[in-house]
């Protein structure tokens, strides 16, 4: 929805209607729901009933009853991250050069501009990095199970919350207003600590 409101700005009412974003939804949920299928229907189909009495983790791995499961799952979450990767790429430096061209000699705007290009970059690349939890957990998970356990709300808080918290924050903090309610709360807030 950037790259086409940035780059074709006259054609983003035609692209970005409400029926083409419906399916543009329909097929993103479509595909992330691919391996999720895979490893229920591979887990009902193979799993014994003794497995079901047991008392285990909540936890996607132990759905993974056998090696290729765990190797397929592997394939695909590289296989979106690389394709998440390429569109981002194309799609930020194309915004990025469509920017510059746009704000021609005026320094600040330019910089103003790839300020936030840079921020929704970050914001990406965080949820990027969020791909690879599951490789890190499913290795913790067999060694210990507490570090398992911290590391997977570590990866929760910092690749699922602060992507979608950062944008609202900064923005915020442009905001006059709501910076110095802020700044004021938390310096009545300090002041009363003290007291």
């Amino acid at each position: 929805e950037r790259y086409v409101a940035i780059c074709m700005p006259l054609r983003h009412a035609e692209l970005c209607s409400t029926r083409s974003t419906m399916y543009c939804i329909l097929i993103i949920h479509g595909l992330s729901s691919v391996p999720c299928i895979v490893v229920l229907s591979t887990f009902f189909a193979s799993a014994s009933f003794s497995l079901y009495k047991q008392y285990s983790s909540c936890s996607v791995e132990i759905l993974i009853l056998h090696r290729w499961q765990g190797h397929v799952r592997s394939a695909v979450h590289q296989l979106y991250f690389l394709i998440m990767v390429i569109i981002i790429l194309f799609s930020y430096v194309k915004i990025m050069k469509v920017a510059k061209a746009a704000s021609g000699e005026d320094k600040k705007s330019s910089w103003k501009g790839l300020r936030t290009v840079i921020l929704h970059g970050f914001q990406l690349l965080l949820c990027l990095i969020q791909l690879w939890g599951p490789f890190i957990e499913s290795t913790l998970l067999r060694f210990d199970f507490m570090l398992f356990i911290n590391v997977r709300y570590s990866n929760y808080v910092l690749f699922n919350l602060t992507p979608r918290c950062l944008s609202p924050l900064i923005y915020g903090l442009r905001d006059e207003a709501f910076f110095h309610a802020l700044k004021n709360y938390e310096f009545f807030g300090l002041y009363k600590r003290n007291v």
